[in-house]
């Protein structure tokens, strides 16, 4: 090459010759794709340097990072964030995501950059495919959303530290379907709170159950709960005063008899007596496996479980008795006041069908 012809200023070839034109193609389309390198940075908000663009051009900081790579650091910098019921969760998704990529590309990693729009999508097909074990139910639409929320967060991370160049969840709607949240009558929690039985443990997770109808907590929240969490309020009476696991949100209920009468009865129970425990602890598992037979005990036909009993606090024991969504909301602990919203909905809709019942009746 000539070199009269290389302009040191402009950093291209002068002239209008086939050889100048030749040679200036490569600067032009570089300093192009850098260009958009930088804007693309600048939209989604991520600090651009001269490093962190020239890695992006060379694709450096994509090719040293696998999915277990990220797997690995997510579970690392979330352990102390993330309440450990929470770890657990992600863990659950994550053996899901590593069996579809063994399935999917015939090996036990991938790297970063070779996830994209379809990954997502056969993820979502694998999860509703997914044919588990016996005794195991299905994946049903609802959870395999879960899964991939947990996938999109950890892509999320990804791609704030610039692992990725772009999002694979570019275009991709994740749809929760909203079901209607099954609560007890008034009539049946009144069966429950009368069903009687030999059987000690089925007593036991009754009195738990009808605790949380009564205050709203939920089974994590219960079994965390001691002593020193009963607290004399301003009102001179007994209060629940704690915070949610799953939010760390506070929350502060007042004592109702029927809960305050459970309280006592196993204040010197041998199952909580020489701990600050407050109810007897069962695990979440067995627990709602005792519900179904204190549903079949009270000829309840609906699927009893026990975050029904949170359910049936905010409609049957709160809403239905004029009790202002807004304090339903702080007794729950809800963050959002359209959370409780639903149970409000609920509330509408069960008073409707009794209104047409009754108008059928005096038709």
């Amino acid at each position: 090459m000539d070199t009269t012809t290389w302009n040191a200023k402009t950093q291209r070839a002068d002239g209008s010759s086939k050889v100048s034109k030749a040679l200036n193609l490569y600067p032009n389309d570089v300093q192009s794709k850098i260009y958009r390198i930088y804007e693309q940075m600048k939209s989604d908000e991520i600090l651009s340097t001269s490093q962190s663009i020239k890695d992006r051009f060379l694709g450096e900081s994509r090719k040293s990072h696998s999915f277990q790579n990220l797997i690995e650091y997510h579970n690392e910098k979330m352990q102390h964030k993330l309440h450990k019921n929470t770890i657990g969760q992600y863990k659950t998704s994550q053996r899901y995501m590593l069996s579809y990529i063994l399935e999917e590309y015939k090996k036990p990693d991938i790297l970063l950059l070779e996830m994209d729009y379809s990954f997502v999508v056969g993820f979502e097909n694998y999860l509703r495919s997914f044919v588990p074990k016996s005794g195991q139910l299905k994946i049903g639409h609802n959870t395999a959303m879960k899964h991939i929320k947990r996938l999109r967060r950890m892509i999320t991370l990804a791609y704030r530290m610039e692992w990725l160049v772009r999002d694979p969840f570019d275009n991709y709607t994740i749809r929760i379907e909203k079901k209607a949240r099954e609560f007890l009558t008034a009539h049946e929690l009144r069966s429950i709170e009368d069903m009687t039985s030999s059987i000690e443990r089925l007593i036991i997770v009754r009195d738990i159950f009808i605790f949380s109808c009564y205050t709203g907590i939920s089974y994590v929240d219960i079994v965390e709960l001691t002593d020193c969490n009963i607290v004399i309020g301003l009102d001179d009476k007994p209060w629940i005063m704690a915070e949610r696991v799953k939010t760390g949100t506070p929350f502060k209920i007042p004592l109702l008899a029927q809960a305050k009468k459970l309280i006592d009865k196993y204040k010197e129970h041998p199952r909580t007596y020489g701990s600050d425990a407050i109810p007897p602890r069962l695990s979440n598992q067995k627990l709602n496996s005792y519900l179904k037979e204190i549903a079949d005990l009270c000829r309840i036909k609906k699927n009893l479980t026990f975050h029904m009993a949170r359910h049936t606090f905010a409609t049957t024991v709160t809403l239905s008795n004029g009790v202002p969504i807004e304090t339903v909301s702080k007794l729950l602990g809800h963050t959002k006041i359209a959370t409780t919203q639903i149970y409000a909905r609920v509330v509408e809709r069960k008073m409707s069908e009794d209104m047409q019942s009754l108008s059928n009746l005096l038709t």
